[in-house]
């Protein structure tokens, strides 16, 4: 059976209570543990094939079980590493915006898109307050049969404003997650207001993408 390693799980008591009788009495066969806990073996028969699974332990036929070769709070450390991932302000984890002015053209923005590697580009006006974003979508849409469509300004083509969903820096990984899966999308811009007003304005500071998610994800249980 093949172990799933770096699984963010936390034991249940039960099944913390099944790997210390195995530690103390191995070998112990599963009649055994059942009795010591006070259950019947049916009971138990799906921790220890999850437990076995995860590496906790191990079987072996007419022996019974003894300890794997995963220690016990492993899980639990990738559990609690990833929700400390989740609660991280954006601040300290977004990524540079990569940012293109309204008047810019659509040919400006694919050449953009393919020398930064990204998916959309955060569009401001000329006073440096965001305006939109295009993405690749936006552009697919306007330059199919349209032989003029290079030439465009990306003040015609890009998500306006009143269309998008921002974050600030103080809001957290969770809290962004929570906007992409919701309005299904792959990034969000991180802003903060330029003044006091409603008018003010909003300025880029970063931006959040899931692949900047998942790479936080994946850092932080491999260093669980």
């Amino acid at each position: 059976m093949k172990r799933a390693e770096g699984t963010a799980i936390k034991l249940s008591t039960r099944q913390k209570k099944i790997v210390e009788t195995v530690r103390r009495r191995a070998p112990i066969t599963g009649e055994q543990i059942a009795e010591r806990l006070g259950v019947t073996r049916p009971a138990i028969r799906s921790d220890l094939g999850l437990l076995v699974m995860l590496g906790y332990l191990d079987a072996k036929p007419k022996v019974g079980y003894f300890l794997g070769s995963r220690d016990e709070s492993e899980s639990e450390r990738t559990a609690d590493s990833t929700v400390a991932a989740a609660l991280l302000p954006l601040g300290e984890v977004m990524s540079v915006p990569v940012v293109q002015r309204e008047t810019a053209t659509v040919s400006d923005a694919v050449v953009t898109l393919f020398l930064e590697n990204v998916g959309s580009l955060t569009v401001v006006d000329e006073a440096g307050r965001l305006a939109g974003i295009v993405s690749r979508k936006d552009l697919l849409k306007v330059a199919l049969g349209n032989p003029q469509a290079a030439a465009m300004p990306l003040g015609l083509v890009m998500t306006r404003l009143s269309n998008l969903a921002t974050v600030t820096p103080e809001q957290t990984v969770r809290e962004a997650m929570a906007v992409m899966i919701a309005r299904e999308i792959d990034g969000l811009p991180v802003v903060r207001p330029l003044g006091d007003g409603p008018d003010a304005g909003l300025e880029v500071v970063g931006r959040i993408t899931k692949t900047t998610v998942t790479r936080l994800f994946y850092e932080a249980s491999a260093e669980s």
